[in-house]
């Protein structure tokens, strides 16, 4: 036989029920066999050598320009499915002539070499027939995007559940809180409520000696009036119940920020923040929980500002220093640091309480679980501290030993990093 295998390829090629077009690198069509004529009901003649998108009009969309761009800049070849788009270029007319778009349009656009210049092949097939008849397959991917779909629904169930779990943890948090607050405010206030009872007999006093200036016949008898009131105690207390109810109320200042700057609960904005300012707001928070259970030592570092949502690190620090407080028997010592390593800070909270056993130590995050006895604790600070510092793009780091105390230390970044797509 003389004929070539380009022959037998060219033939081919004209009976295949599958639309082929040839284009140059410009796209511009160079070819195209019969089932393109016969479905499109365009002459191939008049059409070499124009663009594609001007001869099918259709095919003129971002779908294109995509495949093109994958083709020709990566020289891979680009694939759609007919379940994602109906065509890419219309096919009007059936076998026999009848009016029949391709509805189930699947397409395959490539590069290859062409005499040495780089040309793209198009590749259009029908496969409404085999989509109608393949009707397991269609029962399959309906099944499938159904299930697709409650899992879905699922999911966002969850992360709601979770979101109201942790946020319930805060609340029970803060209302655990909440009598040693009390505590911590009633002691000032109560000096400060006895020094303005002890205030108002002063200022009686004096007023008495006030009004007995224009009553007096001598300034003997208005010197033993100030003698018989002790006018020189009274001066001399005076001072010292102000100075005392002035540092009552600024302790009561103190542990009311300290609520507040805590208690933000809606906010989730990331702002650069002085994580300093918030561990010390925190301790002033807790203090009446700690004070009877251990020393607490600030071992701070040098900071940056820090991107984060500073009522969130605040909650963390708090579980951290309530959990030592809780693993202290008797009174002990709890350790508060900081420092920064590059584009990094940590923080860390060190008791010399009893440790964790080694066994449930990769449990510790796991909501619910426990060791502490029934009211103690609902086994959801950890794994709410784990979440809060997922959130913030770093970890949490714990090192124990039975019998001689756990350290926490957890890392943060000091700049969140971009989203993805974000502009820099």
């Amino acid at each position: 036989m003389d004929s070539s295998p380009m022959d037998f390829a060219g033939a081919l090629v004209e009976q295949i029920e599958v639309g082929v077009i040839l284009l140059d690198h410009d796209l511009r069509i160079l070819h195209w066999n019969t089932f393109v004529s016969q479905r499109s009901g365009k002459a191939l003649a008049p059409a070499r050598g124009q663009p594609l998108v001007s001869v099918f009009p259709e095919a003129d969309t971002n779908r294109l320009e995509q495949m093109v761009a994958k083709a020709r800049d990566e020289g891979l070849h680009a694939y759609t499915h007919w379940r994602e788009d109906p065509y890419l270029i219309q096919m009007h007319y059936g076998p026999e002539g009848q009016t029949s778009p391709l509805r189930l349009q699947s397409t395959l656009f490539f590069p290859f070499d062409c005499q040495g210049q780089r040309c793209f092949g198009l590749l259009l097939y029908d496969t409404t027939e085999f989509a109608r008849s393949n009707e397991e397959l269609t029962t399959a991917l309906n099944a499938l995007g159904s299930k697709q779909l409650e899992q879905e629904q699922l999911m966002h169930k969850l992360e709601k559940a979770n979101a109201q779990l942790l946020q319930s943890e805060k609340l029970a948090a803060i209302g655990q809180l909440a009598a040693g607050v009390a505590h911590e405010i009633n002691n000032p206030i109560g000096y400060v409520f006895s020094n303005l009872k002890t205030l108002t007999g002063y200022v009686n006093d004096l007023l008495r000696i006030v009004d007995a200036v224009d009553g007096v016949s001598s300034l003997d008898e208005l010197q033993q009036l100030k003698r018989s009131l002790e006018y020189d105690y009274i001066r001399n207390d005076v001072e010292a119940l102000i100075h005392e109810s002035e540092d009552g109320i600024e302790r009561v200042k103190k542990i009311i920020t300290a609520l507040k700057d805590f208690s933000h609960i809606e906010e989730e904005e990331f702002r650069a923040a002085d994580l300093h300012k918030g561990f010390d707001s925190t301790l002033n928070l807790v203090n009446n929980e700690l004070k009877y259970k251990a020393e607490v030592v600030r071992e701070y570092g040098d900071l940056p500002p820090v991107e984060c949502i500073p009522s969130q690190i605040n909650q963390v620090v708090m579980n951290l220093l309530i959990n030592a407080a809780h693993a202290i028997e008797g009174f002990g010592r709890i350790s508060l640091r900081s420092s920064h390593e590059g584009d990094w800070i940590w923080l860390e909270v060190e008791d010399n309480g009893k440790g964790i056993d080694p066994a449930i130590l990769n449990r510790i995050y796991e909501p619910f679980f426990t060791t502490k006895p029934v009211g103690k604790g609902t086994g959801l600070g950890l794994a709410l501290s784990y979440n809060i510092v997922q959130k913030h793009n770093g970890r949490i780091e714990v090192f124990s030993s039975p019998g001689q105390g756990t350290r926490f230390r957890v890392w943060l970044p000091t700049r969140q990093p971009l989203p993805d797509g974000a502009p820099t």
